[in-house]
């Protein structure tokens, strides 16, 4: 897909999820910085990062990251996006609950505005009128200047986006969803032509399937060995069919496998960026080597056949 509003510089948006996590505050530091010096220029985050880890309440992530615009100067630069309403809560999209969240968002990154807020979680109970009313009136009042949904399927995006064409009002314009080598679904063929037919930019999450198409994890004895093994699990079954394609490829190319799952992931129909995490600054050299192999049409095919 072609660059869509939301990216700037590279077409890559760093994963914000293990920022206060698994990635202490310098260590993230060391991570955006090289992130920004190779020409990354999107940050993705959610209010409720990390409130899974015991003593955290979320909106870690956000801090980490707001203390490292200040500190850099490079707000204006960057393109910061951000969730609310993780967990789906019922209520949670209410227009002044949203309105509220965003404002504590915004007071944990130390800006006055978002680039890019996300409904995190359909809410089934407000009406979609209402959500698409609240989220709007944050884009009037300059504090947002985009919107996207999370984890919505092709029904309530096109519901949404429909009502606020209709209405006049700032449609939901980016879709982040899980997709990737191994898992699909959440990510179809309705969905794609519904990304593709209305300039819905698709930003995958978990593109390298929390770690499973680094090729670490073979056997339930690696899912044992690494902290991120029972996250990974769900990946085993589906992947273990992927990856003697992924290997044979790897031998073609002399790329790494992380690499490939990516530059896979880019040409698929409707993808903007993929969203990709790292631990470690030298994590991220995955995602720039993917910037930068272009795989045959063979290859494409072939890891498109293994994954289905």
């Amino acid at each position: 897909m072609s660059a869509h509003p939301s990216i700037s510089g590279l077409p890559l948006v760093l994963g914000g999820n293990v920022f206060g996590f698994t990635a202490d505050e310098d260590t993230s530091f060391a991570i955006l910085d090289r992130f920004y010096e190779a020409g990354g220029r999107m940050v993705d985050t959610a209010q409720g990062y990390s409130d899974w880890v015991p003593g955290h309440v979320g909106g870690e992530s956000e801090t980490v990251i707001g203390k490292w615009l200040a500190a850099r100067g490079v707000r204006a630069d960057m393109r910061i996006a951000t969730k609310t309403g993780m967990h789906a809560n019922p209520g949670d999209l209410d227009p002044v609950k949203v309105s509220d969240e965003l404002h504590k968002s915004l007071e944990r990154l130390q800006t006055d505005y978002v680039d890019l807020y996300y409904a995190h979680r359909d809410d089934k109970v407000t009406p979609l009128e209402e959500v698409a009313t609240g989220f709007d009136a944050l884009v009037k009042t300059g504090l947002v200047r985009e919107l996207g949904a999370s984890n919505y399927d092709a029904g309530r995006l096109a519901a949404i986006h429909t009502i606020a064409h209709s209405s006049g009002m700032t449609p939901f314009t980016v879709l982040q969803n899980e997709y990737n080598v191994v898992v699909r679904d959440s990510y179809g063929p309705t969905l794609q032509r519904l990304c593709t037919g209305r300039d819905i930019a698709m930003l995958p999450w978990f593109g390298l399937a929390g770690g499973f198409l680094t090729g670490k994890y073979r056997t339930r004895d690696d899912l044992a060995r690494h902290n991120r093994g029972s996250s990974v699990e769900r990946f085993f079954e589906q992947g273990l069919k992927v990856l003697p394609v992924l290997d044979a490829i790897v031998e073609e190319t002399g790329a790494s496998m992380a690499a490939i799952s990516l530059a896979w992931l880019m040409r698929q129909p409707g993808i903007a960026a993929p969203i990709a995490s790292a631990s470690k600054p030298e994590q991220l050299d995955v995602q720039f080597e993917a910037l930068k192999l272009e795989l045959t049409e063979d290859q494409l095919a072939r890891i498109t056949e293994a994954g289905k």
